[in-house]
C-alpha cells in the first residue's frame, strides 16, 4: 500500500473516530499530495519518497508556525499547530539524533576523502542522499562544517 493510499484509509478511520485534529491534518496532506500528482510533469503519480518529502516539509512548516505563534504570545494556536505536527511526524521515519548524524557524517567524510571546508558540497551531496527524511538538513550542514573546520 502506498503512502497516498494509507493516508486515504486513515482519513476514513479518523472520521469514524471523530478525531478532528487528525482528520484535518490528513485532509491537508491528501490535498497537497493531489496537487503534487497533478502538477505538470508528474504524470499523475506520486511515489513514497516524494510523499515523505512533502510530509517532512509540512511538519517543518508547522514547527516554524508554532514557534511564531509562541513568540506572539498565542500558545493556544501554537498547541493546535504542534498537534498537527505530531500527526505528520507519525508518517515519517524515525529521526536520527545528533550523535547518529555525526557518526554518519564521519563515515561519509572518510568515504569521500574530504579534508577541507571547500569540499563541503561533496560531503553534503552524499549525506543528504543517505539521510533523506531522517535528518534535518540544517543540522547535517552544521555538523559537516564543524567536522571539516
Amino acid at each position: 500500500m502506498t503512502l497516498f493510499d494509507q493516508i486515504s484509509e486513515d482519513i476514513k478511520a479518523a472520521m469514524k473516530a471523530r478525531d478532528k485534529v487528525r482528520l484535518e491534518t490528513l485532509r491537508n496532506i491528501k490535498k497537497v499530495f493531489l496537487e503534487a500528482k497533478t502538477a505538470p510533469g508528474a504524470n499523475d503519480t506520486l511515489d513514497d519518497a516524494d510523499a515523505l518529502k512533502i510530509i517532512s516539509k509540512l511538519a517543518k512548516q508547522g514547527k516554524e508556525t508554532a514557534a511564531t505563534y509562541t513568540q506572539a504570545g498565542r500558545q493556544d494556536l501554537a498547541d493546535a499547530e504542534l498537534a498537527q505536527v505530531e500527526v505528520l511526524e507519525s508518517y515519517l521515519p524515525k529521526q536520527l539524533s545528533e550523535g547518529e548524524i555525526e557518526d554518519e557524517v564521519k563515515k561519509i567524510i572518510a568515504e569521500t576523502g574530504a579534508t577541507m571546508i571547500k569540499e563541503m558540497g561533496r560531503v553534503m551531496g552524499v549525506a543528504t542522499k543517505k539521510m533523506a527524511g531522517r535528518a534535518d538538513g540544517r543540522v547535517v550542514s552544521e555538523i559537516v562544517k564543524r567536522l571539516l573546520s
